[in-house]
């Protein structure tokens, strides 16, 4: 059976609820009282390297249910964050990938639904989000964060004033950058010129920043309060689902009324 735009975009929301339900509730239990972060545990210890050196993934200790274990997804879990630990640059750009895609094709339910002669799946408007979270979202924001983090070490209390001051340079300093890179990032995979990309950013760039603020000063605050560094671009990705349907409309909007008036 097929299922209609309103269909599709009520499950890919319901998915990805769960899934910020369950890492929202996972980093909390990485952050115990009276631990520093570099002692806090990730999951129980296994063997890892012949040579004795310790994993750079951070352990902790074993709660007595999880959020994913009543979903029966904790294999599923404990299968990533042994990827995460092998290659944490690749697998946090596959799933930002993932997302973005994912959350390019609700943008584009949404479209449909408010659209009755809209046409099918845009499939290079699903490409360019997925390649943005896979070659630079993700990139970006692990590198970010391990520079954030070098420059203002983890608290072992969330609510200080360090976390106050990750959470302004964040959101005052790095999103207004990374926000016109991305707005010219796109803008070159659809094949913009640089005219057009900065009159998009005089239309739509201050609209989009006050969007930004309003969704991202409290998800950065829980992010950077609660969430251990090896976690964090997974639960920016996550939040980034529900953004990126936002850019996906906002960056669409002037192509579909061109395509309108044609």
């Amino acid at each position: 059976m097929r299922m209609t735009g309103r269909t599709r975009t009520a499950t890919l929301l319901l998915v990805l609820l769960v899934l910020v339900g369950a890492c929202t509730r996972e980093c909390a239990a990485f952050a115990p009282a009276g631990l520093r972060p570099e002692e806090l545990q990730v999951r129980p210890q296994k063997n890892r390297q012949a040579s004795g050196h310790p994993h750079p993934m951070l352990q902790r200790s074993r709660q007595p249910t999880t959020s994913l274990e009543f979903a029966g997804l904790e294999g599923a879990w404990e299968s990533y964050l042994d990827a995460l630990e092998a290659d944490p640059l690749l697998v946090k750009s596959v799933t930002a990938g993932v997302i973005l895609g994912a959350a390019d094709l609700a943008g584009q339910a949404i479209q449909s639904t408010n659209d009755e002669d809209a046409g099918g799946v845009d499939i290079a408007r699903f490409a360019r989000f997925a390649f943005f979270g896979f070659i630079l979202q993700a990139p970006w924001n692990h590198a970010y964060y391990l520079l954030l983090d070098g420059a203002l070490p983890p608290t072992e209390d969330p609510f200080t004033a360090t976390t106050g001051v990750k959470v302004l340079i964040d959101q005052f300093v790095q999103a207004p950058i990374f926000t016109v890179i991305i707005f010219a990032f796109l803008g070159f995979l659809e094949g913009k010129t640089s005219e057009e990309i900065k009159q998009q950013l005089d239309d739509d760039y201050k609209d989009t920043m006050i969007a930004n603020w309003k969704l991202w000063v409290p998800a950065t605050a829980v992010n950077i309060a609660f969430c251990p560094p090896i976690l964090r671009v997974l639960f920016l990705n996550c939040v980034f689902f529900f953004w990126s349907i936002f850019l996906s409309l906002k960056l669409n909007k002037a192509e579909d009324i061109t395509g309108s008036e044609e």
